[in-house]
């Protein structure tokens, strides 16, 4: 059975997590609409774009964490985000390339995917 306070910080996870999509996606809209790069590149500086400003409230409000180890548990966030970031890509190829959905619904349906991988273990590596 999941505990009330493992929901409590994975809606608190997703809220955070809204403010990180809307930076990635804009960033990723700008660079692949606007600036023409690589649709992938575009996906990966937004993904990683929001992933500074996750780990920073992530870490204060969604797991009310204190670890003086910041640096340390940066490096680990942005490790974790990573990994995510390469399931988000196999993901959007897998739908956009193969099942040819558009790239923008293939990103959220990737991204609801990744979501249960980055929250698992955050909470359980990051910010246990």
């Amino acid at each position: 059975m999941i505990s009330e306070a493992i929901v409590y910080k994975l809606i608190k996870f997703m809220l955070v997590g809204i403010g990180g999509t809307t930076i990635d996606f804009g960033i990723t809209y700008l660079l692949k609409e606007k600036v023409k790069i690589n649709k992938y590149i575009a996906n990966s500086i937004g993904y990683m774009s929001a992933a500074t400003s996750n780990y920073i409230f992530t870490r204060i409000w969604a797991f009310d964490n204190v670890n003086p180890e910041i640096l340390m548990q940066y490096i680990i966030f942005v490790t974790i985000s990573l990994i995510g970031l390469g399931l988000m890509n196999l993901f959007i190829w897998i739908f956009h390339e193969k099942f040819r959905i558009n790239f923008y619904v293939a990103k959220v349906l990737a991204l609801l995917i990744v979501l249960v991988w980055t929250f698992t273990a955050h909470y359980t590596i990051t910010f246990s």
